[in-house]
């Protein structure tokens, strides 16, 4: 089983079914707040790969939808100073598996894709018990944010909260919409 660094923002309700997914599949998970993390431009760059600079971005980031930033308009080096500036800009969850240092290859993805996420490392519970909640979180879209149909450009805060509930609330990670 692998050891899954992932990095999302706390009390992400999409950011939990994914950890709950990962961890029925007997990984290791290592969570770090995406929000707080001290990145680098290059450290950052390393988890995009090849894909187009607009799949960079969380398109739930008020922001993004707001229609203030233009991901599919930007170049990458302004998208990764925008990224540092305001990381509630970036497309979550970053998952870093492997270690150079221990002679393991390193590889980092951003985004949950379940049928690339399976092919990598395996989603199959290691457990019969946990097989119809795995078989149920693998049907949803674990890719974008999973606040029910609330998706306005008001229905999180510019900290990454939701603006429905209060500080206490939003300390507990418990928002559903």
């Amino acid at each position: 089983m692998a050891r899954v660094i992932f990095y999302s923002k706390p009390g992400c309700q999409g950011g939990t079914k994914q950890k709950v997914l990962l961890t029925a599949a007997g990984h290791e998970v290592v969570a770090y707040n995406l929000l707080t993390e001290p990145w680098t431009v290059e450290r950052l760059r390393s988890f995009f790969g090849d894909r187009p600079v607009a799949e960079w971005f969380n398109p739930s980031s008020p922001k993004v939808k707001s229609g203030e930033v233009v991901p599919e308009k930007i170049d990458a080096e302004t998208a990764l100073q925008l990224m540092l500036r305001e990381p509630l800009l970036i497309r979550r969850p970053l998952l870093e598996i492997g270690d150079a240092s221990g002679g393991q290859s390193l590889r980092r993805e951003v985004g949950f894709d379940v049928e690339k996420i399976d092919a990598w490392i395996g989603l199959k519970p290691v457990d019969e018990s946990l097989q119809e909640i795995s078989e149920n979180l693998m049907k949803e879209d674990l890719q974008n944010c999973s606040h029910g149909n609330d998706r306005s450009a008001d229905h999180h805060n510019q900290q990454g909260g939701c603006n429905h509930h209060g500080e206490k609330h939003q300390k507990q990670g418990s928002c559903s919409h």
